[in-house]
């Protein structure tokens, strides 16, 4: 039995439209900035990423999610295990050197290190969380991975940093 006064639903949006809404919507939420890095038999590789977000405390587990299984974005998805800086605003250009292809990566003069464990380092990160994944699940060209925490490293804490409306900023802490 229907109830007279029911709304019908909405007829379907075409999803090139729900795609594009979205990411208008995604331009104005700020989020967190964070650089993973990983070597493989390739060397060292590394991206910048707005979507790393903790999952659970037992096991420590946290989440992220690449566009594509190619590039830097497949070398961390094939690496035995990674680390994920979380930055603050005074990394915001080497942000945009691990967004955009091509560009410098991985000098002594931007300060990496290797971990003795193998992963590129940057001592200067906030926090380094070095994981390896437990799950990963591919939705349309994105894979979402679910990795565990191995160690947390502690490092200096500076003003942080969100991206939005396409472009780095430092937030001031209260």
């Amino acid at each position: 039995m229907t109830a007279n006064n029911a709304t019908p639903p909405a007829p379907p949006v075409p999803s090139d439209a729900v795609g594009e809404g979205l990411k208008a919507a995604f331009r104005f939420h700020p989020a967190g900035v964070a650089i993973i890095t990983a070597t493989t038999d390739r060397g060292p590789s590394g991206l910048t990423a707005s979507s790393v977000s903790s999952v659970a405390i037992d096991p420590a587990a946290i989440m992220f999610s690449v566009t594509r299984a190619t590039g830097s974005a497949g070398a961390i998805l094939d690496a035995d295990s990674f680390i994920v800086h979380l930055i603050d605003g005074e990394h915001a250009e080497l942000a945009q050197n691990f967004a955009v292809s091509g560009a410098e990566r991985f000098t002594e003069a931007q300060g990496w290190t290797m971990r003795e464990t193998g992963e590129p380092y940057l001592p200067a990160a906030r926090v380094a969380l070095r994981c390896q994944t437990l799950h990963t699940v591919t939705v349309g060209s994105s894979v979402v991975v679910i990795a565990q925490v191995l160690e947390v490293i502690e490092g200096t804490r500076g003003e942080p940093v969100v991206y939005l409306d396409r472009a780095f900023h430092s937030v001031a802490t209260a």
